[in-house]
């Protein structure tokens, strides 16, 4: 059985619980995502509440899709317990680079709280390294310069892992480097897949320590439910039904035979 099979199984038999303070457009396909793939989502975003939610939980999923400063003010006592707890903290930089709200929020929780796992589209996670760059609204604009470099240098600053999701998804904790050729162009029709990925990535990291690995196998894993979903989808309409019909079904032969991630130890 392969790492990426090895994963998922841990995360169909542990059933990490998965706390989000996430974007309201897409709460609800999260909390499916995670569903289909054996691990239980909860959301919880009032401020008096999330510390004692972070206390059950086995991964926090901090995404600033939809943000207001209150919000992000619940997200940094949820983040301290985590943290305390020593439990993998993820951020969506959704929209970062679109907004000084966004940048500045984002950077206010980079800079307050240990961050594990930082993910975002390659506008996004280039404003999040201090390039001067846009975003258009949560969509990506094109980013001039190396992004394995980029994602490397903010890892390394950031002592985290660093995820830019795109046509290839690049996954490095500074030292190893995962390139992650699985998706299907299909996974762009629909709004959320993005922050699906965030969510699949935390329980993931819920159940292996080693956060790089965690994130690119749940990217090869929501990829090739993509590619599989595909194959019988009129349109977005029906992928997304037959998408999670293929996480939920996916097995190790799949993964085996359909994983398209390349693996380096050498500088991103």
């Amino acid at each position: 059985m392969g790492e990426t099979s090895k994963i998922l199984q841990r995360v169909r038999t542990q059933k990490p619980l998965v706390h989000h303070i996430t974007n309201w457009v897409t709460i609800y396909d999260c909390a499916n995502v995670l569903r289909a793939i054996g691990a239980l989502p909860v959301m919880a975003h009032a401020e008096e509440e999330v510390a004692d939610m972070a206390l059950l939980a086995s991964a926090l999923v901090l995404n600033i899709g939809t943000l207001t400063p209150e919000l992000i003010e619940a997200m940094k006592v949820a983040g301290k317990v985590a943290n305390v707890k020593n439990i993998p903290v993820v951020l969506d930089a959704v929209g970062a680079g679109a907004t000084r709200l966004r940048d500045d929020k984002a950077a206010e929780l980079l800079n307050e709280l240990r961050i594990d796992i930082v993910k975002g589209n390659a506008s996004e996670m280039a404003r999040i390294a201090g390039l001067d760059v846009y975003t258009r609204g949560v969509e990506a604009t094109k980013v001039e310069g190396n992004l394995r470099e980029i994602a490397r240098k903010l890892a390394i600053q950031r002592e985290a892992v660093v995820v830019i999701t795109g046509k290839q998804d690049i996954i490095t904790d500074g030292k190893s480097l995962y390139l992650c050729n699985n998706g299907h162009d299909m996974m762009s029709s629909i709004v959320g897949t993005g922050c699906m990925a965030a969510s699949v990535i935390a329980a993931f990291a819920a159940v292996e320590k080693d956060y790089a690995r965690a994130a690119a196998s749940a990217l090869v894993v929501l990829g090739i439910a993509g590619e599989l979903g595909a194959r019988t989808a009129g349109g977005p309409g029906t992928f997304k039904q037959y998408f999670y019909d293929a996480l939920y079904n996916l097995n190790e032969s799949d993964i085996d035979r359909m994983e398209k991630l390349e693996i380096s130890n050498e500088p991103a």
